[in-house]
Formats: C-alpha cells, sequence, structure tokens
C-alpha cells in the first residue's frame, strides 16, 4: 500500500491545498482484497471511499438475482453510498471489491461541510452523479431495447478489449449477475454462439472467435 506521502501525489482532482490537508487529516488509506465488502444493502454508510486503485463493484440483489449498477474505479467513489450518507439513509445497493483496491476512507459526515467549504469537492461530487447518471441510462436502455442475446455478446466483446485478451475469465452465473438475468438465459444464449462458431466454452472462462 502507498505511504501517506503517496497520497498527495494520487490526489489530483482536488485543488485546494486545505482540503488536501484534510482528507489527510480525517481520511485513512485501507486496502482491500477481492470479494471483501465495502457496503452492504440496509446499511447506513458511515464513511464514504474514494478509490485510488482498483475496482469496487455496486449491485442491487433480490433473492438469487443480481443487478449491475456500476463499478467503482480509480479517482471514483460510489454515488449510492455517496446519496446515502449526505441524506443520512440506509444503502439501498451492495459495494464489493473485485480486484486489490486501495481506498481513501473518510467520515460521511463531513459531506456536506466539505460541499459548503470547497468548490473542488463539489465539482467532483456533481460530475460523479452526472457520470452514474449517464451510466444508468445506457444500462436502462440495454435493458430496454436490446435483446439479451446482443447484450451478451456486446459485453463479451466489450470485456476482451478492455483486458486485450480473446480469453474472458467468467463464470455463466457471473455473466448472468452483470447483466441482471440468470444462470439458464445465459448458458442457453452461450451454448447457441457456440454453435455458431462464435465463441468456445470451457470451464470458468469463454473465448471469442
Amino acid at each position: 500500500m502507498d505511504s501517506t506521502n503517496d497520497l498527495f501525489n494520487k490526489i489530483t482532482f482536488f485543488t485546494e491545498p486545505e482540503f488536501k490537508k484534510e482528507l489527510l487529516q480525517h481520511g485513512k488509506l485501507l486496502s482491500f482484497n477481492k470479494g471483501d465488502v465495502i457496503v452492504r444493502d440496509g446499511q447506513y454508510v458511515k464513511f464514504l471511499p474514494i478509490v485510488l486503485k482498483g475496482a469496487i463493484r455496486v449491485f442491487q440483489q433480490s433473492e438469487d438475482r443480481e443487478i449491475l449498477l456500476y463499478y467503482v474505479r480509480a479517482e471514483e467513489t460510489c454515488t449510492m453510498s455517496l446519496a446515502a450518507a449526505y441524506f443520512n439513509n440506509k444503502s439501498t445497493s451492495h459495494g464489493v471489491v473485485t480486484e486489490p483496491t486501495d481506498v481513501l476512507i473518510f467520515p460521511a459526515s463531513l459531506i456536506d461541510q466539505w460541499q459548503l467549504k470547497y468548490p473542488s469537492w463539489n465539482r467532483y461530487v456533481m460530475q460523479m452523479f452526472r457520470t452514474r447518471y449517464d451510466q444508468l441510462i445506457n444500462s436502462f436502455q440495454g435493458v430496454a431495447f436490446e435483446h439479451m442475446d446482443a447484450r451478451v455478446m456486446e459485453y463479451l466483446k466489450n470485456t476482451a478489449r478492455k483486458e486485450e485478451s480473446k480469453f474472458i475469465n467468467l463464470s455463466h452465473q457471473q455473466l448472468a449477475d452483470e447483466l441482471g438475468t440468470t444462470r439458464v438465459v445465459i448458458s442457453r444464449i452461450l451454448k447457441e454462439y457456440e454453435r455458431q462458431n462464435k465463441i468456445k466454452l470451457f470451464r470458468g472462462k469463454i473465448q471469442l472467435l
């Protein structure tokens, strides 16, 4: 994990020196492992994380189904947690670490104070809400207007581009969770794509052909 001094170099999106001092005064730099839970649905949010390295998967769950909301990546925070903390409401989503992740956490009680004191924090919060709004609208459009088979192939192609590999380490259940459907539906679609020689299936892995 980086030292406290290294933290100054990473926080380039807040410009006021006094604000950076407050972040270091009140914040803690923590490391999390894959699978660690940052926040749970139904709990009050007492701290807010800013990701410096890694990723947090934010999703909602109902019985055996999940729906992905977004990923929190470097220089981002979780807007669901931000809203819950700002209004002292319970979280309506889960946040789970998907890879080794370093985060700066600070007390949620400071959020509204910083909103008034520091213009760069205010801009940051507004930008986060705008980014998440755009992401959720795109997700809604995909759910409402695209067939699931098209969404599956688009997800696989996007993941392959991001990872720069034709091999995608992903189980059928994980893919179902990402797209908010069931494993049975995903397995049926993947088997049809394999029959069309568009993909090749392995245990816990999918190859784009």
